[in-house]
């Protein structure tokens, strides 16, 4: 697959650096910075959009929500076993973030929780991804402290769906039924803070 390279010039730089400090500035205000009309200023920013080098959108602050974040390390066993994970998990609200890596672990998952027995059910339950077909060796790190940016970018589902969209039903899970699991935020069994 060819993808066509881009190149960034100073004005597109600084165009982005200021929506990461505020992704809803005003054109007008953008235009002021980078000496260009409006017009000239939305025409870049649809540029560097329309070619897919920026993407504006709510993240989610997780120190605000007292959100609980882990960094999953796994060894996966072939090719086709990771991908059969990151399909499976490509709708999954709990990941935030794939990695895929050459090394020991080849497969990294950066996840969350609304606390640490939830984060502890994702870690052993059927929804698991150590509990997935391939998976030889996994590590479960739990964050103690974000630097620079608490904004995450985490899937906030809207329906209340009957499964989660790994295929498992939270209401027959026995951490669930014990109150040590919020659910999938994607069902309708969730009771997190999302």
């Amino acid at each position: 697959m060819f993808v066509h390279t881009y190149t960034v010039d100073e004005k597109d730089k600084t165009l982005i650096a200021i929506l990461q400090k505020n992704g809803r500035e005003k054109v007008s205000k953008i235009s002021r910075v980078l000496g260009l009309s409006e017009m000239g200023t939305k025409k870049r920013l649809d540029k560097l959009i329309q070619n897919d080098l920026i993407k504006v959108k709510a993240l989610i602050n997780t120190q605000r929500l007292d959100l609980k974040l882990a960094l999953i390390a796994m060894e996966v066993e072939s090719a086709q076993a990771l991908k059969n994970i990151v399909d499976k998990f490509k709708d999954c609200p709990r990941v935030i973030r794939f990695f895929v890596t050459t090394g020991g672990y080849n497969l990294f998952a950066l996840v969350w929780a609304d606390d640490i027995h939830t984060l502890e059910s994702i870690s052993l339950e059927r929804c698991s991804l150590r509990a997935q077909t391939g998976v030889r060796r996994f590590e479960f790190y739990p964050i103690q402290e974000v630097f620079y940016e608490p904004y995450l970018d985490l899937k906030v589902p809207t329906c209340g769906e009957e499964y989660a969209p790994c295929g498992v039903h939270c209401g027959s899970c026995e951490r669930y039924k014990e109150k040590r699991c919020s659910g999938c935020p994607a069902t309708r069994f969730y009771r997190g803070k999302i």
